[in-house]
């Protein structure tokens, strides 16, 4: 070999010239690197050149070869080899080719140890770490972690004496590598240490935390940004271990890392590191964060960092202490109770708003609007002291104030468009006055903070009228499109997008009102369909297709259908743009078509389906990171990325294979457990919900492409990213629902409840199922997010609801368990709160099943709560056997400190009692004693819903005498909530109680005293379901020719009018018939 030759080649590698290191490379590969001589040129030139950048390369170089050839090299050479090595790297004063020099030592090791060569290293290693030399504890230690990394088993039977040693090393007095190395290598050790079986080591590490913390805070303090990096990322690798290794510091580095964070005197990346930390701590330790009540804590120091926020404007994406601050805000109160997050948060903005200082009246209504999301059923309590605060900042001083301001109005109308939208009077006067304040100074100093408020002015009112009713949406129209048409060409393109997206949703709100605006609308629109000559256009384009959707489902199929052929052409030539957003688009415009044109979108199924079909087959693998010419130095180690190492290797070394990054066989399940949410994951989410939508409205024209559909579906049931997993579930479930109807079309009976079937389903519907209920069963039982497993409850409810049992008979396997029972099993593991979605990471943190929950919490309870209403629904009688089973942890809930359990539980109880029909009576005096308790409750809803399960209970069991003993303690509670200033759905629930009551057993009711003042709180006024109780007493008493209701006939017969009137959802098609017949009975009388 000739090595003059060989050292020029490699000096070619380090030369600007891109053609000489392509060539030099292909010279490498071709003619040296097949040879295992090249390795030991490699290694010499590492320990023994002169130039450390070539040592540097030939490490590098080497590393990537020894696993080809050091088995080849001759065993006689080996121990000078090592040796060599070794001591070269002792000496060497370069830190990142002694690192570099490490590595190739680990990947010898690697093949050496396991061969029972190199005994002495170890020895060496130790010698080392403890070495009086500085440097030699720094590549000792550095070495040991290396090792760590590629072999960690090496190190099992030695655990103790490696803890003992880094207990040592980590207080290292003089090299702070040493220490940081130390850290390194601990946070590897995890992987091999067994927590359950080496208490002892266990407690040896833990020791090791305090010194972990004083090593990060040295390095802050020192302005040492690298190593405060790397500490931090050891910390964060613990926090993703078992909970263990953390737990007995876990809440005194909660607090070091706040004071961290809130302190102004060290640099923002650290400040914002220890913000991360916070953020992944309580998101994966969240039953530990509560359980230290540091909620309160963590929102005001997260209050107090966002009033820093400064002068950065909307599009500065940087990220910052504030801008890390709110998004710990935004996860706290997703994770945490409101008593922790959202009451101290409320509790503390109230001075921040009236603060002087512009900084803390913006951070006050900033931190408001993060904490909507996560707790939207609180906040909506509390809009009466909030919507001052908002409206007085709306009128402040400081244009970024009222910009602030627009986004909290955003925020909230996101999330409680209905209850925003009752303020409209008060809202949308606020919006558009800072609207046209804007606009009069959009020219003058102030001209890029106004053009802010523009901006933030037509999203909130994007978002706020949304929440109109029709009616109160159309009193607005006049004043708000002529405002926001015009900005339709303005220059700049954001502004333009949040004209666009305005006045689709007033369109889509308002309806018919739209109309006088509708062609012009459409004339200026039409231009933007087909832009795609820059990304900005892109962006635009997509934007205009959303308000075309809305505007088209505002103005019904046949004054949008001129406009429907080039629209859909459009939609399917955006999908060949390599624009993400825009294809997402496409997509969402198919599914808003097909619900307006119903069987009509049915010429256009076969390019929808193949364009959604081709998405959802896309490769969501990459096969390698491209390097720029700053990260070459990174070339041949290893780095992390998102918490897996990976080696980076040459992207211009040909076709050698270790050019790309290389992730052994054997970690492809954790890689895979990263779940990284790409642009493409997210696009399929979108394009399966968009199948479940269009299946859904075009029916029978869709069977031609039902299968090809399901099957595609089928497969990203255990997709990676959980938005995708959710979608997959719903769709699959709605083309059963909709499989179903069409099979009652076409002549298949009626449902009806129990077990064994009465009605069965078709065979396409049961192998149907059968794949269904077992692929929703497999990711029920393992899913870890929440919003997935609350969706698979929504879907199962209703389609219990609507295709009744059939499902509950589905084939998922010879060795399964039967669905009911799985049912079962899966529903009592979320009421216990045991479920792995209700657990921290690991599931090994104390928990109180009694604690409180976060909005997002209960939702995963309070739907599966939906879930056993609907079984009773689908198994009606044959349900009393499994009410034993959920009668207790049901129960439980009713007597809640918060009003949303003890309503949704009672709720429970009672669509479960009118849903098992007779089958509750086993049941009656246990649900009595508690119904009758709730009547009294202070909240109006539970009393609701007490009232709703009484009447029902006395409806429906046959225990006659348990029941008529308690009428008059049942109407001694009813008789005070029988009023017409009762709160309506109250009043209604009471009456149909008292129907109920009367039906059942009218001889034990005091008829006269109580049928008068029933019938002058009729009609109900909101819960029209009670109607059909009311109305079938009323016509069974005149059946039975009773007195007392034949006197109060010029009482009804007014009632009866205003009934059968609008609105036609007041009774069911059997009800009216009914009634009319009564009415025209009466009439001729």
């Amino acid at each position: 070999m000739d090595e003059q030759q060989f050292v020029g080649l490699l000096e070619s590698l380090m030369q600007p010239d891109t053609d000489r290191v392509k060539a030099a490379t292909a010279t490498l590969n071709k003619t040296y690197y097949s040879n295992p001589a090249s390795l030991t040129a490699l290694l010499h030139i590492l320990v023994s050149h002169q130039s450390p950048n070539l040592r540097q390369l030939a490490a590098i170089e080497s590393r990537k070869l020894v696993k080809k050839h050091w088995l080849d090299l001759p065993n006689d050479q080996k121990p000078q080899i090592r040796e060599q090595l070794l001591q070269s790297t002792l000496n060497e004063e370069q830190s990142l080719a002694r690192h570099s020099k490490a590595r190739v030592i680990a990947s010898i090791a690697q093949i050496d140890l396991a061969d029972g060569q190199w005994s002495d290293l170890p020895d060496f290693l130790q010698k080392a770490s403890t070495s009086q030399t500085a440097s030699h504890r720094e590549v000792g230690v550095y070495i040991i972690y290396t090792l760590l990394e590629t072999m960690p088993d090496m190190f099992q039977e030695n655990m103790g004496a490696m803890l003992q040693l880094f207990t040592q090393t980590i207080q290292d007095p003089e090299n702070a590598e040493v220490r940081i190395n130390t850290m390194l290598a601990l946070s590897e050790i995890c992987m091999v240490l067994d927590t359950e079986e080496d208490p002892q080591s266990l407690k040896a590490f833990q020791n090791t935390i305090p010194h972990m913390v004083r090593v990060l805070q040295q390095a802050v303090d020192d302005g040492e940004e690298d190593r405060a990096m790397q500490a931090f990322e050891v910390f964060n690798k613990l926090l993703s271990y078992e909970s263990a290794f953390l737990n007995a510091h876990f809440g005194d580095l909660m607090q070091f890392m706040m004071q961290l964070s809130a302190n102004t005197n060290i640099d923002d990346d650290s400040r914002s590191q220890a913000l991360s930390f916070l953020m992944q701590a309580v998101r994966y330790r969240k039953l530990k964060v509560q359980g230290l009540r540091i909620g309160e804590q963590l929102t005001t120091t997260s209050l107090q960092i966002v009033t820093e926020l400064g002068e950065l404007s909307a599009e500065d994406e940087d990220i910052t202490p504030a801008r890390s601050a709110l998004g710990l805000l935004d996860i706290l109160s997703e994770n945490l109770p409101p008593s922790q997050v959202a009451v101290p948060l409320l509790r503390a903005i109230g001075p921040f708003v009236q603060n002087p200082n512009a900084d803390y009246r913006r951070a006050g209504i900033l931190a408001l609007g993060m904490c909507v999301e996560g707790a939207p059923d609180f906040i909506s309590t509390q809009l009466a002291e909030i919507l001052p605060m908002v409206l007085h900042l709306l009128e402040d001083p400081e244009v970024r104030v009222r910009s602030a301001a627009l986004n909290g109005v955003a925020r909230l109308a996101d999330d409680l468009a209905e209850e925003m939208g009752k303020e409209h009077a008060r809202l949308i006067p606020a919006l558009v006055k800072n609207f046209d304040l804007a606009m009069q100074q959009l020219n003058g100093p102030a001209g890029d903070e106004n053009l802010a408020i523009i901006k933030q002015s037509c999203m909130a009112i994007d978002s706020l009228i949304e929440g109109l009713d029709k009616e109160d949406a159309s009193k607005y129209v006049g004043e708000l499109i002529p405002r926001l048409s015009p900005l339709f060409q303005h220059p700049d393109v954001k502004v333009q997008i949040s004209a666009i997206g305005a006045t689709g949703s007033i369109a889509s709100a308002s309806e018919e009102a739209f109309m006088p605006y509708f062609e012009g609308t459409m004339q200026t629109l039409g231009q933007f369909v087909s832009l795609k000559d820059s990304e900005d256009e892109l962006e635009l384009r997509g934007v205009v297709c959303d308000s075309l959707g809305k505007i088209a489902s505002a103005v019904g199929a046949d004054a949008f259908q001129p406009y429907v052929t080039p629209l859909m052409q459009a939609s399917e030539e955006a999908l060949h743009l390599d624009h993400p957003r825009l294809r997402e688009t496409s997509y969402i415009l198919w599914s808003t078509m097909s619900k307006v044109y119903d069987d009509k979108f049915a010429p256009y199924l076969a390019g929808v389906v193949k364009g959604l079909i081709e998405c959802l087959q896309q490769d969501e693998s990459e096969d390698g990171v491209t390097l720029g010419e700053e990260a070459r130095e990174l070339l041949g180690q290893e780095i992390t990325i998102a918490g897996k190492k990976v080696k980076v290797a040459d992207i211009d070394a040909g076709a050698d294979d270790d050019t790309t990054i290389d992730i052994d066989d054997e970690d492809e399940d954790d890689w895979d457990d990263l779940g990284a949410v790409t642009a493409v994951a997210m696009e399929k989410e979108i394009a399966v919900e968009v199948i479940g939508d269009v299946l859904t409205h075009t029916r029978g024209h869709f069977l031609p492409y039902f299968q090809q559909c399901v099957e595609a579906v089928l497969a990203l049931v255990d997709h990676t990213f959980e938005g995708v997993r959710r979608s997959a579930i719903g769709t699959l479930w709605r083309g059963y629902a909709a499989l179903w109807s069409l099979a009652e079309d076409n002549g298949m009976a009626k449902w009806q409840s129990g077990l064994p079937l009465k009605v069965q389903a078709t065979e396409d519907l049961m192998k149907l199922g059968s794949l269904i209920m077992t692929a929703t069963l497999a990711l029920w039982q393992d899913e870890v997010d929440r919003g997935t497993v609350t969706d698979i409850h929504r879907n199962l409810a209703a389609t219990l609801k609507l295709c009744g049992p059939a499902i509950l008979t589905a084939n998922i396997g010879e060795n399964a368990a039967p669905p009911v029972q799985q049912i079962v099993e899966m529903v009592l593991s979320i009421l216990q709160k045991k479920h792995i979605c209700q657990q921290d990471l690991d599931g090994e943190d104390e928990f109180d099943a009694e604690m409180e929950s976060s909005e997002y919490d209960w939702l995963v309870i309070e739907t599966a709560m939906e879930v056993i209403t609907c079984l009773a629904a689908a198994l009606g009688e044959s349900f009393g056997e499994l009410w034993q089973i959920f009668e207790k942890p049901v129960i439980k809930y009713v007597s809640g400190q918060e009003k949303y359990e003890r309503s949704a539980a009672v709720g429970t109880v009672a669509e479960a009692i009118g849903n098992m029909g007779a089958s509750v009576t086993p049941y009656t005096g246990s649900l009595m004693k508690m119904l009758l308790k709730r009547l009294g409750d202070e909240d109006p809803e539970v009393r609701s819903n007490a009232a709703y399960g009484t009447g029902l209970l006395c409806e429906k069991s046959t225990d006659e005498n348990q029941v008529t003993s308690q009428y008059n303690t049942i109407l001694g509670k009813l008789e005070p909530l029988l009023h017409q200033q009762q709160e309506a759905r109250l009043l209604d629930n009471s009456a149909g109680c008292v129907a109920r009551m009367v039906k059942r057993h009218p001889n034990n009711v005091p008829l006269g005293d109580v049928l008068p003042v029933l019938i002058q709180l009729l009609p109900l006024r909101e819960d029209y379901e009670e109607n059909e109780a009311v109305f079938e007493m009323i016509v069974s008493l005149y059946q039975q020719q009773n007195t007392v209701i034949q006197g109060l006939t010029g009482s009804i017969l007014p009632v009866l009018q205003k009934v059968l009137s609008p609105p036609e959802e007041q009774l069911s098609d059997e009800t009216r018939q009914k009634v009319m017949q009564l009415a025209q009975y009466l009439q001729s009388q």
